[in-house]
Protein backbone atom coordinates (compact mmCIF):
# COMPACT_ATOMS: atom_id res chain seq x y z
CA UNK A 1 0.00 0.00 0.00
CA UNK A 2 1.15 3.55 -0.61
CA UNK A 3 1.91 5.77 2.34
CA UNK A 4 -0.57 8.52 3.05
CA UNK A 5 0.41 11.69 1.21
CA UNK A 6 -0.91 15.22 1.28
CA UNK A 7 -3.20 15.05 -1.73
CA UNK A 8 -4.40 18.62 -1.99
CA UNK A 9 -2.04 21.19 -3.47
CA UNK A 10 -4.49 24.07 -3.11
CA UNK A 11 -4.81 25.92 0.15
CA UNK A 12 -8.41 26.63 1.09
CA UNK A 13 -9.06 30.35 1.58
CA UNK A 14 -10.50 31.42 4.92
CA UNK A 15 -10.68 35.21 5.06
CA UNK A 16 -13.64 37.32 3.93
CA UNK A 17 -11.41 39.05 1.38
CA UNK A 18 -10.45 35.69 -0.10
CA UNK A 19 -14.08 34.66 -0.34
CA UNK A 20 -14.95 37.89 -2.13
CA UNK A 21 -12.22 37.25 -4.69
CA UNK A 22 -13.45 33.70 -5.17
CA UNK A 23 -17.04 34.84 -5.62
CA UNK A 24 -16.01 37.43 -8.21
CA UNK A 25 -13.96 34.85 -10.10
CA UNK A 26 -16.85 32.37 -10.03
CA UNK A 27 -19.28 34.97 -11.35
CA UNK A 28 -17.01 35.81 -14.29
CA UNK A 29 -16.22 32.20 -15.15
CA UNK A 30 -19.75 30.89 -14.78
CA UNK A 31 -21.09 33.68 -16.98
CA UNK A 32 -19.09 32.16 -19.83
CA UNK A 33 -19.41 28.48 -18.93
CA UNK A 34 -22.92 27.60 -17.83
CA UNK A 35 -22.91 24.66 -15.44
CA UNK A 36 -19.46 25.24 -13.98
CA UNK A 37 -19.69 24.54 -10.24
CA UNK A 38 -16.66 25.64 -8.23
CA UNK A 39 -18.07 24.16 -5.03
CA UNK A 40 -19.29 20.77 -6.25
CA UNK A 41 -19.08 18.07 -3.61
CA UNK A 42 -19.31 14.99 -5.84
CA UNK A 43 -17.38 13.66 -8.80
CA UNK A 44 -18.85 13.91 -12.26
CA UNK A 45 -20.93 11.17 -13.80
CA UNK A 46 -20.98 10.55 -17.55
CA UNK A 47 -24.42 12.16 -17.69
CA UNK A 48 -23.02 15.32 -16.06
CA UNK A 49 -20.42 15.71 -18.79
CA UNK A 50 -22.61 14.47 -21.65
CA UNK A 51 -25.62 16.58 -20.71
CA UNK A 52 -26.80 17.29 -24.26
CA UNK A 53 -27.80 14.92 -27.09
CA UNK A 54 -24.97 16.21 -29.30
CA UNK A 55 -21.47 16.18 -27.87
CA UNK A 56 -20.59 19.55 -29.40
CA UNK A 57 -23.20 21.18 -27.13
CA UNK A 58 -22.34 19.18 -24.00
CA UNK A 59 -20.81 20.56 -20.82
CA UNK A 60 -17.63 18.60 -21.53
CA UNK A 61 -17.18 20.20 -24.96
CA UNK A 62 -18.13 23.65 -23.66
CA UNK A 63 -15.61 23.35 -20.81
CA UNK A 64 -12.89 22.38 -23.27
CA UNK A 65 -13.66 25.37 -25.47
CA UNK A 66 -13.74 27.70 -22.46
CA UNK A 67 -10.42 26.40 -21.12
CA UNK A 68 -8.72 26.86 -24.49
CA UNK A 69 -10.11 30.33 -25.20
CA UNK A 70 -9.76 32.14 -21.86
CA UNK A 71 -6.65 32.97 -19.88
CA UNK A 72 -7.43 35.87 -17.54
CA UNK A 73 -6.72 35.78 -13.79
CA UNK A 74 -10.40 35.20 -12.93
CA UNK A 75 -10.55 32.18 -15.21
CA UNK A 76 -7.27 30.77 -13.88
CA UNK A 77 -8.53 31.11 -10.31
CA UNK A 78 -11.81 29.46 -11.30
CA UNK A 79 -9.90 26.47 -12.67
CA UNK A 80 -7.93 26.21 -9.43
CA UNK A 81 -11.07 26.34 -7.31
CA UNK A 82 -12.81 23.78 -9.51
CA UNK A 83 -9.89 21.37 -9.27
CA UNK A 84 -9.73 21.81 -5.51
CA UNK A 85 -13.39 20.82 -5.28
CA UNK A 86 -12.75 17.76 -7.47
CA UNK A 87 -9.75 16.83 -5.35
CA UNK A 88 -11.83 16.96 -2.18
CA UNK A 89 -14.67 14.97 -3.76
CA UNK A 90 -12.20 12.37 -4.99
CA UNK A 91 -10.73 11.92 -1.52
CA UNK A 92 -14.24 11.14 -0.27
CA UNK A 93 -15.00 8.75 -3.14
CA UNK A 94 -11.87 6.61 -2.75
CA UNK A 95 -12.22 6.28 1.03
CA UNK A 96 -12.53 2.62 1.96
CA UNK A 97 -11.76 1.44 -1.59
CA UNK A 98 -8.65 -0.32 -2.91
CA UNK A 99 -7.71 1.00 -6.34
CA UNK A 100 -5.59 -0.57 -9.07
CA UNK A 101 -4.56 1.70 -11.91
CA UNK A 102 -4.56 0.60 -15.54
CA UNK A 103 -2.48 2.88 -17.75
CA UNK A 104 -2.20 2.49 -21.50
CA UNK A 105 -2.48 4.14 -24.87
CA UNK A 106 -5.45 6.14 -26.11
CA UNK A 107 -5.02 4.78 -29.63
CA UNK A 108 -6.22 1.21 -29.01
CA UNK A 109 -9.36 0.86 -31.13
CA UNK A 110 -12.48 -0.96 -30.12
CA UNK A 111 -12.53 -4.44 -31.60
CA UNK A 112 -8.75 -4.78 -31.52
CA UNK A 113 -6.86 -7.40 -29.52
CA UNK A 114 -5.29 -4.61 -27.45
CA UNK A 115 -8.69 -3.19 -26.54
CA UNK A 116 -10.22 -6.55 -25.68
CA UNK A 117 -7.19 -7.50 -23.55
CA UNK A 118 -7.46 -4.24 -21.60
CA UNK A 119 -11.16 -4.91 -21.00
CA UNK A 120 -10.45 -8.43 -19.81
CA UNK A 121 -7.75 -7.09 -17.49
CA UNK A 122 -10.24 -4.60 -16.05
CA UNK A 123 -12.77 -7.37 -15.48
CA UNK A 124 -10.21 -9.60 -13.74
CA UNK A 125 -8.82 -6.86 -11.51
CA UNK A 126 -12.28 -5.44 -10.83
CA UNK A 127 -13.31 -8.56 -8.96
CA UNK A 128 -11.21 -7.56 -5.97
CA UNK A 129 -10.27 -3.91 -6.61
CA UNK A 130 -11.64 -0.72 -8.12
CA UNK A 131 -10.22 0.10 -11.56
CA UNK A 132 -8.79 3.60 -12.05
CA UNK A 133 -7.69 4.95 -15.43
CA UNK A 134 -6.93 8.23 -17.12
CA UNK A 135 -10.58 8.28 -18.16
CA UNK A 136 -10.09 8.67 -21.89
CA UNK A 137 -10.58 6.45 -24.95
CA UNK A 138 -8.52 3.44 -26.05
CA UNK A 139 -7.06 1.18 -23.37
CA UNK A 140 -8.44 3.50 -20.70
CA UNK A 141 -12.00 3.08 -21.91
CA UNK A 142 -11.52 -0.67 -22.26
CA UNK A 143 -10.23 -1.07 -18.70
CA UNK A 144 -13.11 1.00 -17.32
CA UNK A 145 -15.53 -1.09 -19.36
CA UNK A 146 -14.08 -4.33 -18.03
CA UNK A 147 -14.04 -3.04 -14.47
CA UNK A 148 -17.66 -1.99 -14.75
CA UNK A 149 -18.61 -5.54 -15.86
CA UNK A 150 -16.38 -7.22 -13.24
CA UNK A 151 -19.29 -8.80 -11.36
CA UNK A 152 -21.26 -9.70 -14.46
CA UNK A 153 -20.99 -12.73 -16.72
CA UNK A 154 -18.43 -13.37 -19.43
CA UNK A 155 -21.29 -13.32 -21.93
CA UNK A 156 -22.28 -9.81 -20.85
CA UNK A 157 -18.71 -8.56 -21.25
CA UNK A 158 -18.34 -10.14 -24.68
CA UNK A 159 -21.68 -8.67 -25.77
CA UNK A 160 -20.56 -5.22 -24.63
CA UNK A 161 -17.28 -5.53 -26.53
CA UNK A 162 -19.14 -6.60 -29.66
CA UNK A 163 -21.50 -3.66 -29.30
CA UNK A 164 -18.85 -0.97 -29.00
CA UNK A 165 -16.72 -2.51 -31.75
CA UNK A 166 -19.25 -1.23 -34.30
CA UNK A 167 -17.71 2.23 -33.81
CA UNK A 168 -13.96 1.68 -33.34
CA UNK A 169 -13.01 5.26 -32.44
CA UNK A 170 -14.40 8.59 -31.31
CA UNK A 171 -13.12 9.94 -34.63
CA UNK A 172 -14.77 11.13 -36.76
CA UNK A 173 -17.93 11.15 -34.61
CA UNK A 174 -18.02 11.37 -30.83
CA UNK A 175 -21.80 11.04 -31.00
CA UNK A 176 -21.62 7.67 -32.78
CA UNK A 177 -18.92 6.56 -30.31
CA UNK A 178 -21.07 7.41 -27.30
CA UNK A 179 -24.22 5.90 -28.82
CA UNK A 180 -22.71 2.42 -28.92
CA UNK A 181 -21.24 2.98 -25.45
CA UNK A 182 -24.71 3.69 -24.08
CA UNK A 183 -26.01 0.51 -25.72
CA UNK A 184 -23.24 -1.43 -23.97
CA UNK A 185 -24.03 0.24 -20.63
CA UNK A 186 -27.53 -1.19 -20.81
CA UNK A 187 -26.02 -4.68 -20.76
CA UNK A 188 -24.70 -4.12 -17.22
CA UNK A 189 -27.58 -3.15 -14.93
CA UNK A 190 -25.48 -3.52 -11.74
CA UNK A 191 -22.09 -1.97 -12.51
CA UNK A 192 -19.06 -2.28 -10.26
CA UNK A 193 -17.56 1.13 -9.37
CA UNK A 194 -14.77 2.36 -11.63
CA UNK A 195 -12.89 5.65 -11.73
CA UNK A 196 -11.76 7.86 -14.59
CA UNK A 197 -9.39 10.78 -14.07
CA UNK A 198 -9.24 12.72 -17.35
CA UNK A 199 -8.29 16.34 -18.03
CA UNK A 200 -9.46 19.19 -20.22
CA UNK A 201 -5.77 19.74 -21.03
CA UNK A 202 -6.40 16.94 -23.53
CA UNK A 203 -9.88 18.16 -24.33
CA UNK A 204 -9.78 16.75 -27.86
CA UNK A 205 -10.11 13.30 -26.27
CA UNK A 206 -13.62 12.81 -24.84
CA UNK A 207 -14.03 11.01 -21.51
CA UNK A 208 -15.29 7.46 -21.73
CA UNK A 209 -18.74 6.57 -20.41
CA UNK A 210 -17.73 3.39 -18.58
CA UNK A 211 -16.22 5.05 -15.51
CA UNK A 212 -18.99 5.29 -12.91
CA UNK A 213 -17.23 8.29 -11.35
CA UNK A 214 -15.14 10.88 -13.19
CA UNK A 215 -12.64 13.23 -11.55
CA UNK A 216 -12.01 15.61 -14.43
CA UNK A 217 -9.39 18.31 -13.87
CA UNK A 218 -8.40 21.42 -15.78
CA UNK A 219 -4.74 21.22 -14.74
CA UNK A 220 -3.00 18.15 -16.12
CA UNK A 221 0.02 18.22 -13.80
CA UNK A 222 -2.25 17.93 -10.76
CA UNK A 223 -4.36 15.29 -12.47
CA UNK A 224 -1.32 13.15 -13.30
CA UNK A 225 -0.01 13.25 -9.73
CA UNK A 226 -3.40 12.51 -8.18
CA UNK A 227 -4.14 9.63 -10.57
CA UNK A 228 -0.94 7.85 -9.55
CA UNK A 229 -1.40 8.57 -5.85
CA UNK A 230 -4.89 7.12 -5.58
CA UNK A 231 -3.79 3.76 -7.04
CA UNK A 232 -2.81 2.43 -3.63
CA UNK A 233 -2.83 -1.26 -4.66
CA UNK A 234 -0.52 -0.72 -7.64
CA UNK A 235 -0.58 0.02 -11.36
CA UNK A 236 -0.58 -2.08 -14.52
CA UNK A 237 1.04 -0.43 -17.55
CA UNK A 238 -0.22 -1.64 -20.91
CA UNK A 239 1.58 -0.69 -24.14
CA UNK A 240 1.33 3.02 -24.77
CA UNK A 241 3.37 5.99 -25.95
CA UNK A 242 4.53 9.27 -24.41
CA UNK A 243 1.84 9.57 -21.75
CA UNK A 244 2.21 5.99 -20.55
CA UNK A 245 6.01 6.25 -20.40
CA UNK A 246 5.65 9.45 -18.39
CA UNK A 247 3.35 7.66 -15.97
CA UNK A 248 5.78 4.75 -15.58
CA UNK A 249 8.64 6.94 -14.49
CA UNK A 250 6.52 9.35 -12.49
CA UNK A 251 5.28 6.35 -10.53
CA UNK A 252 8.81 4.94 -10.38
CA UNK A 253 10.05 8.18 -8.84
CA UNK A 254 7.52 7.88 -6.01
CA UNK A 255 8.46 4.25 -5.43
CA UNK A 256 12.19 4.99 -5.66
CA UNK A 257 12.07 7.23 -2.60
CA UNK A 258 9.47 5.19 -0.71
CA UNK A 259 10.21 2.93 2.23
CA UNK A 260 9.38 -0.77 1.91
CA UNK A 261 5.87 -0.53 3.32
CA UNK A 262 4.94 2.35 1.02
CA UNK A 263 5.95 0.81 -2.32
CA UNK A 264 3.07 -0.15 -4.64
CA UNK A 265 3.52 -2.79 -7.37
CA UNK A 266 4.33 -1.75 -10.93
CA UNK A 267 3.46 -4.30 -13.62
CA UNK A 268 4.45 -3.79 -17.25
CA UNK A 269 2.57 -5.94 -19.79
CA UNK A 270 4.28 -6.93 -23.04
CA UNK A 271 7.87 -8.17 -22.86
CA UNK A 272 8.94 -7.23 -26.36
CA UNK A 273 7.14 -3.90 -26.26
CA UNK A 274 8.80 -2.71 -23.03
CA UNK A 275 12.24 -4.17 -23.82
CA UNK A 276 12.53 -3.37 -27.55
CA UNK A 277 9.80 -1.09 -28.92
CA UNK A 278 9.98 1.34 -25.99
CA UNK A 279 12.67 -0.15 -23.68
CA UNK A 280 11.42 1.29 -20.42
CA UNK A 281 11.92 -2.01 -18.56
CA UNK A 282 15.76 -2.07 -18.55
CA UNK A 283 15.87 1.46 -17.18
CA UNK A 284 13.20 0.68 -14.59
CA UNK A 285 15.19 -2.38 -13.52
CA UNK A 286 18.39 -0.36 -13.22
CA UNK A 287 16.60 2.31 -11.24
CA UNK A 288 15.08 -0.20 -8.83
CA UNK A 289 18.22 -2.24 -8.23
CA UNK A 290 19.09 -2.34 -4.55
CA UNK A 291 16.03 -0.29 -3.55
CA UNK A 292 12.92 -1.47 -1.64
CA UNK A 293 10.98 -1.17 -4.90
CA UNK A 294 13.09 -3.84 -6.64
CA UNK A 295 10.88 -6.77 -5.71
CA UNK A 296 7.71 -4.84 -6.55
CA UNK A 297 8.35 -4.29 -10.27
CA UNK A 298 7.26 -6.94 -12.75
CA UNK A 299 7.42 -7.55 -16.49
CA UNK A 300 4.83 -10.03 -17.80
CA UNK A 301 3.58 -11.09 -21.20
CA UNK A 302 -0.20 -11.32 -20.72
CA UNK A 303 -2.98 -9.57 -18.87
CA UNK A 304 -3.78 -12.84 -17.12
CA UNK A 305 -0.29 -12.87 -15.60
CA UNK A 306 -0.70 -9.24 -14.58
CA UNK A 307 -4.08 -9.89 -12.91
CA UNK A 308 -2.67 -12.89 -11.04
CA UNK A 309 -0.20 -10.62 -9.25
CA UNK A 310 -3.13 -8.76 -7.67
CA UNK A 311 -5.22 -11.80 -6.79
CA UNK A 312 -5.46 -12.41 -3.03
CA UNK A 313 -4.37 -15.89 -1.87
CA UNK A 314 -7.15 -18.45 -1.99
CA UNK A 315 -9.14 -16.77 -4.77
Amino acid sequence: MRSTRARSVVVTSRTDADRQIEAASAAIACAHLVGLDLERTELYTPDDLYDRPQYAASFDARADLWARSTSGPAEVLAEVLHDQAIDTALATWISGRSLVGVMGGHAAQRGSIEYDDAARLGALLGRTHVIATGGGPGSMEAANLGGRFAHGSTEQLLAALATVSRVPSFLPSVDAWTTTAREALALCPEPAPTLGVPTWHYGHEPPNLFATAIAKYFRNALREAILLQVCDAGIVFLPGAGGTVQEIFQDACENYYAVEGAVAPMVLVGRRYWTETLPAWPLLQALARGRPMERHIHLVETVDEAAALFTPPGR
